[in-house]
């Protein structure tokens, strides 16, 4: 299994998305990130039904940076609590591992 997941999260606001993706580009916590939308959402919060359009942001890392990763985000997402998830990768093309290895801290 490679040692590289995907990291997802959501946010209302495109600017604010390619913010927290160059951020973390630069700062060599993530290989890339790709940000796509708007899509709609329909979740439960605090009691009630919401509904938004948000960004899709997807993001290529490394295994051992997701603690790091996770704090940045939370830094500069605006939500109480933002969706933060980790996909482990079974299998991926070697390199494009390689590649994400090499671009990452």
């Amino acid at each position: 299994m490679p040692a590289i997941i995907q990291i997802i999260t959501t946010i209302n606001d495109r600017e604010r998305a390619e913010k927290i993706g160059r951020r973390l580009v630069e700062e060599k916590l993530v290989a890339c990130c790709q940000i796509t939308g708007p899509i709609r959402s329909i979740y439960r919060w605090k009691g009630g039904i919401e509904e938004a359009d948000e960004w899709y942001v997807i993001i290529k890392t490394k295994r051992s940076l997701y603690n790091q990763v996770e704090g940045t985000i939370r830094r500069l997402h605006p939500y109480e609590v933002p969706e933060i998830i980790a996909i482990p990768i079974c299998d991926a093309f070697d390199d494009y591992t390689t590649w994400v290895k090499r671009e990452t801290l």
